[in-house]
């Protein structure tokens, strides 16, 4: 088989460019030079400005973009937006769909492991498989489609059917031994809630707890065997949840963290034969901690497992399948508070992309994160994900972060996210045209 013949059969599940990094072993450094950064002030952008530009797949920088499942356009709910989203995608440069179908337990696709709620009312009103209608609409413009999963998170879905399936034990409980089910509100209870809040409020699986580790990679595995012709499967919401501020782990006796239910601690003992993690077992205390080190570093395990598993099953049913996860831009951070090493993930080729989620006003702190990110030894493997959204109302400053991402180095990024696009013309019109090629000299 010749070398073009295998990058064409690469590019189907992966980036062009990191199909061709596999077989000609490039470096992290882009193939171009950076062009001019645009301007960080705003200025005036015509919604029409380029509107009609389309350029063939193969010639675009890969760039990725989150589709939301309840956002703005709800477009696995309506078949005629689908058409929409492909056409848009295309305009915006766009390569690959994020397209978000398992949300707090429920399921916009055809599934019996996952609650089908969304996909039963979709289906009685639109009378077909909307998944299966944008991946074949996508496929026949060159677009790749991503499944775009919550994992641990239930969001606010206090009546998830996993909930009633796995028994409340399967939730996370903080430190001082309060169920996240037990915050009113799902954010922190007094008196703690006075200077700790939750980053993202919800209702949280503990990946340590009985039965939820397996019943998870069942659900993905269902999803990626039932849609042969899904591109990628991208995990959100893989790690715990992250209060504010944010703390260095368990060791110091400080903050607040998570996976302290009973029977996490149990397995702990269980597969450590370490004591702990509370000094004294039966008057349970935050502030006494022991063997920290090893409890934080079991906690982060027990996520990676997860991802471990989820990989492993997947691509025993789909072969070729690109796993992805949404991360915290922080490594750090995600490390120590989140038990989220996704460095190690790409390390040891669990996912085969990694997507930090780095979404800020703030240019010169994402051009330190974008730079760290291109020294990583996975450099390739790293698509920036920028927020765009934040720009609604100056869009030339999502063409100067974008552009700070080639800069970097970078080999492309994903934009959260298409909803928020549609619902600024202004911005729409700025990264239309920004998405064309430059004139030839």
């Amino acid at each position: 088989m010749s070398s073009q013949s295998v990058i064409a059969k690469l590019r189907r599940h992966l980036s062009p460019f990191l199909a061709a990094c596999l077989l000609l072993g490039c470096t992290s450094e882009p193939q171009n030079s950076p062009s001019t950064i645009a301007s960080a002030e705003p200025s005036p952008v015509s919604p029409e400005s380029d509107s009609d530009f389309e350029a063939p797949v193969e010639a675009r920088r890969p760039r990725g973009i989150w589709v939301l499942a309840e956002g703005s356009q709800r477009v696995l709910e309506d078949s005629a937006r689908i058409p929409q989203l492909v056409d848009d995608a295309r305009q915006l440069g766009v390569t690959d769909l994020f397209v978000q179908v398992y949300r707090g337990g429920r399921a916009w696709y055809d599934a019996t492991l996952a609650d089908p709620a969304p996909y039963r009312e979709l289906l009685a009103r639109t009378g077909s498989d909307t998944l299966s209608e944008l991946i074949g609409l996508a496929h026949a413009a060159d677009l790749r489609v991503h499944a775009w999963v919550n994992v641990l998170s239930l969001s606010q879905n206090r009546e998830a059917s996993l909930l009633g399936e796995l028994g409340t034990d399967a939730v996370l409980v903080d430190r001082n031994g309060r169920s996240l089910l037990d915050y009113p509100g799902l954010n922190v209870p007094p008196p703690a809630g006075d200077w700790y809040r939750m980053g993202t409020r919800g209702i949280y699986l503990d990946p340590a707890a009985p039965g939820v580790a397996e019943r998870l990679v069942a659900i993905f595995r269902q999803l990626v065997t039932r849609y042969p012709g899904l591109d990628g499967l991208h995990l959100d919401y893989i790690r715990h949840p992250g209060a504010l501020p944010f703390v260095p782990g368990s060791r110091f006796g400080v903050g607040l963290d998570f996976g302290y239910g009973e029977p996490s601690r149990l397995r702990f003992q269980r597969e450590t034969g370490l004591t702990g993690p509370y000094r004294d077992p039966l008057q349970p205390n935050g502030r006494q901690l022991v063997h920290a080190d090893a409890w934080d570093g079991w906690r982060r395990d027990k996520v990676t497992e997860l991802v471990a598993g989820i990989r492993a099953a997947v691509l025993e049913a789909r072969p070729g399948l690109v796993l992805s996860a949404a991360v915290n831009s922080y490594t750090d951070r995600a490390y120590l508070s989140l038990a989220q090493d996704w460095r190690r993930w790409l390390e040891q080729g669990l996912i085969d992309l990694a997507i930090p989620m780095a979404y800020t006003r703030d240019d010169r702190l994402l051009r330190y994160q974008l730079e760290s990110f291109a020294r990583a030894s996975q450099a390739e493997q790293i698509w920036p994900g920028l927020g765009v959204w934040l720009f609604a109302r100056q869009p030339e400053r999502a063409l100067h972060q974008i552009e700070l991402a080639r800069q970097a180095g970078a080999q492309a990024e994903v934009l959260f996210s298409y909803d928020s696009i549609v619902e600024a013309p202004g911005l729409r019109a700025a990264l239309t045209r920004g998405s064309a090629p430059p004139p030839a000299p």
